[in-house]
């Protein structure tokens, strides 16, 4: 039997470049890094465990990464099998990070005899790249490079939670690189793993109903939808992010047609376009799946266990008992009781629920009319502020684009300009009327001594620059805006 040299040594150099990806690892085994008890430092685990940092945190789309975030990370995960401070950690990272991403700015390099063209020959190769650079901060941020993913798949087989997640980062490389051909073939592969998951929530799905029978279980089923729901939640929006890259590539090329070849990449590009749609339209549906399940399997379950319990509990022998067979001193008395004692409840609700939308009328009873106001929750509080100072910057450009180089306008007057200009959607909605009725109450306005916690504060930011003054005059007329809204017509006057 003859063997074929040839076919022996064919893509030696591709061969011998995989195996060089290992080298920075075993380079790191040989580091002498000392611990505060003369301990080497296991560099060589250190350097693989920064790989799945900057692997995983490319997954979660975070992009802020460096040798303190690195450093934080190890003292993290440490139990005390390292002696090293906060500053030893850095040190660490600083090491390992230097290794994969040498301070010259050269790439890793390999020399060897490449048997296929007879001749020495060397490879580079990138594990890290610089990502941003913080001014602020003077802070480097990096990540994985290309030859960095090469290098995490060639330790672990991604075929589970990962798989769409790896086959978008791949996606992305392909649409850089102009390789469409094999964009359209990860694009099938992408296809494949959203079925793969709709079939595993589906599973998921029937196991909540039949196998809850403990809080342990339901903790455990819980966890697993709150996984995937984030899962599900980041990768939707790298969905977004490739299907608006590609419509700009497309638009790009649509005027570039040179020759028959630009024409045949322009239709791969329109077909790339389309199924990566279908591929995110069943994506979404799937995030669908996992929302219903989050909310309404798991209440479901959560609901049969406790009224399950209910049924099973027995008050007599549980509680009842205990007290009649033995005497018991009064403070495990009131630990058996407790449990059943009512708790005192004080419902509140935040005077910023009135700028939000209410319903006016309701025919379902089962509704409590309490329900429609805002829990008095800080969070909650700052989001709901935050938006408001934010609409109320859109109305004052609106203003000051129907004012122009005039000092005053009649409320009728950008009532009739937002009419003719057929943006009647802030008209039908309350916060128009509210900033009208606030900017009237505050009025006059002293724009210089507006406080960033003042709630019209980014709306008269854009006036600091030219105007002192803005008063609000209510006039007799009143303005019938439509069929639900009625308003005192007014005058804007801004003083400069």
């Amino acid at each position: 039997m003859n063997l074929s040299i040839k076919d022996i040594t064919k893509d030696y150099d591709e061969r011998v470049k995989r195996i060089a990806l290992f080298e920075p690892l075993y380079k790191l085994q040989d580091k002498r890094f000392k611990d505060g008890n003369g301990n080497l430092v296991d560099c060589f685990s250190f350097g693989l465990i920064t790989l799945l940092f900057f692997f995983e945190n490319m997954l979660m789309r975070n992009k802020k990464n460096g040798v303190k975030e690195l450093g934080s990370f190890f003292e993290a995960i440490n139990k005390e099998e390292v002696n090293l401070s906060s500053e030893g950690f850095e040190e660490l990272a600083r090491t390992i990070i230097e290794a994969f991403r040498p301070p010259s700015g050269k790439r890793n390099s390999k020399t060897f005899y490449n048997w296929d063209t007879r001749r020495s020959e060397v490879v580079q190769y990138s594990i890290l790249k610089a990502s941003m650079w913080d001014n602020e901060s003077n802070t480097q941020y990096y990540m994985l490079d290309e030859q960095g993913l090469d290098l995490i798949f060639a330790t672990k087989e991604y075929f589970s939670e990962f798989q769409i997640s790896i086959n978008q980062l791949v996606l992305r490389k392909q649409l850089e690189k102009g390789e469409f051909v094999g964009a359209l073939r990860q694009i099938d592969e992408m296809r494949l793993s959203v079925s793969n998951l709709y079939e595993r929530i589906y599973k998921i799905k029937h196991e909540i109903q039949r196998n809850i029978i403990s809080d342990e279980t339901y903790e455990r089923y819980k966890n697993t939808v709150e996984d995937i729901n984030l899962r599900l939640n980041i990768e939707s929006e790298e969905f977004r992010e490739l299907r608006e890259f590609v419509r700009e590539t497309r638009e790009k090329m649509s005027y570039e047609f040179k020759s028959e070849k630009d024409r045949k990449t322009y239709e791969l590009v329109i077909q790339i376009d389309k199924e990566l749609g279908e591929v995110h339209y069943e994506h979404s549906t799937l995030l669908k799946e996992s929302i219903a399940l989050k909310t309404t399997a798991l209440q479901s379950a959560q609901e049969s266990l406790y009224y399950a319990g209910i049924e099973s509990f027995n008050f007599n022998q549980e509680v009842a008992a205990r007290f009649t067979a033995s005497p018991l001193p009064l403070e495990a008395s009131r630990r058996i009781v407790n449990p059943f004692l009512s708790l005192e409840v004080n419902k509140s609700w935040s005077p910023l629920s009135v700028f939000s939308p209410q319903r006016i009328n309701s025919n379902d009873k089962n509704i409590d009319k309490e329900d429609y106001f805002l829990d008095i929750d800080e969070e909650n509080i700052k989001k709901e502020l935050l938006h408001l100072k934010e609409d109320f910057k859109r109305l004052m450009e609106l203003i000051l684009q129907v004012i122009g180089d005039k000092n005053k306008i009649a409320l009728g007057e950008i009532v009739d300009y937002i009419k003719d200009n057929e943006v009647n959607y802030i008209l039908n909605n309350r916060i128009f009327y509210s900033f009208c009725m606030i900017l009237h109450q505050k009025s006059p306005i002293n724009i210089g001594e507006i406080e960033e916690e003042n709630i019209l504060s980014h709306g008269l930011e854009l006036l600091k620059n030219r105007y002192r003054t803005l008063e609000a005059v209510e006039s007799n007329t009143y303005i019938k805006v439509n069929n639900k809204f009625t308003i005192s017509n007014m005058i804007i006057k801004l003083e400069e």
